[in-house]
């Protein structure tokens, strides 16, 4: 309300229209006559492009920030892509060369298992195989799977190096210790085995310790394994003669030589001159008499023989 005597305010009316006067050097000026809604319309009309202006250049900014973090992420996306498919080509190498090395473990432990026959050692129970499922159902990776491998590998070398390669050793030395082969290095044949058999000077029957092997008269004779001389002399049942001791319960002699070739107490190895076929002690005629013993007691000497020097009769 108003007070008493107060002024009434005057209201503000807006022009009906609007002159618009465009200057034009040497020209008449132009003029427009607009009505206030089309000069509010253009108003508006600028606002809303000046608005529009802005929007679109952040827009803008923002699109070019966005596309420039979408090729670092597509550089980095590449870079592991790269990464991920050197690392499934190293880990496929990796499984490739763990199947050689597997592959090999195998016959290694089979080796060693022969090795272990040969040495006369119980064989041990079969372990799990590498490369089978670990735990509930999983398969083994590679880097277990090289872990495995280590440490099989690592047991090997301690089971070989323990218990195998002593054991091994002395088997070997016991087989270099063993006679084998003929002592002759002539065709010949077996004139006469091991056991009772018809005395050839008449009078029943005898035991023979040995075999004869016929040769001509001054054939070399060769020590069947290494050995040191034990006797070297006459006996009236060998004439001349050698006995070698080899060890490991083992001995040989030779008999009915026509001369010696070694000396009591001398070591000879196998394959070594010990004498001469000859005919002396009990004898019928040029021939070798072959005896092998066995922790002192005689033993048929066929089984170390190689029967396919000679014609057995």
């Amino acid at each position: 309300m108003l007070a008493w005597g107060q002024a009434v305010p005057r209201r503000v009316k807006l022009p009906s229209r609007y002159q618009v006067l465009i200057t034009r050097t040497g020209r008449p000026p132009l003029a427009f006559s607009l009505a206030p809604f089309w000069v509010v319309f253009a108003l508006a009309l600028f606002v809303l492009w000046g608005a529009s202006m802005v929007y679109f250049y952040r827009t803008a900014q923002e699109a070019a920030a966005l596309k420039g973090e979408v090729e670092v992420l597509s550089r980095q996306v590449r870079e592991l892509s790269g990464a991920l498919l050197e690392k499934d080509r190293k880990n496929r190498e990796l499984a490739a060369e763990a199947v050689r090395m597997l592959e090999q473990l195998e016959r290694f432990e089979a080796e060693l298992r022969a090795l272990r026959e040969r040495a006369g050692l119980k064989q041990k129970e079969e372990k799990k195989a590498l490369g089978e499922p670990l735990g509930a159902g999983r398969p083994a990776d590679t880097e277990e799977l090289f872990a495995a491998l280590k440490a099989r590998v690592a047991a090997m070398q301690k089971e070989l190096k323990g218990e195998i390669a002593p054991a091994l050793e002395r088997t070997l030395r016991r087989e270099a210790a063993t006679p084998r082969g003929l002592p002759l290095r002539v065709k010949t044949y077996l004139a006469s085995g091991f056991g009772v058999r018809r005395s050839p000077f008449g009078g029943g029957y005898e035991f023979h310790d040995g075999v004869d092997l016929p040769a001509p008269y001054g054939t070399p004779i060769y020590a069947t394994a290494p050995g040191r001389v034990v006797e070297a002399g006459w006996s009236p049942i060998f004439g001349r003669y050698v006995k070698l001791d080899h060890g490991f319960g083992y001995q040989t002699l030779y008999g009915h030589m026509s001369r010696i070739e070694v000396d009591a107490g001398q070591w000879v190895e196998r394959g070594q001159e010990i004498g001469r076929v000859g005919s002396t002690g009990r004898s019928t005629g040029p021939h070798l008499h072959y005896s092998v013993f066995v922790q002192g007691r005689a033993t048929d000497p066929r089984p170390y023989l190689d029967s396919r020097a000679f014609a057995g009769r």
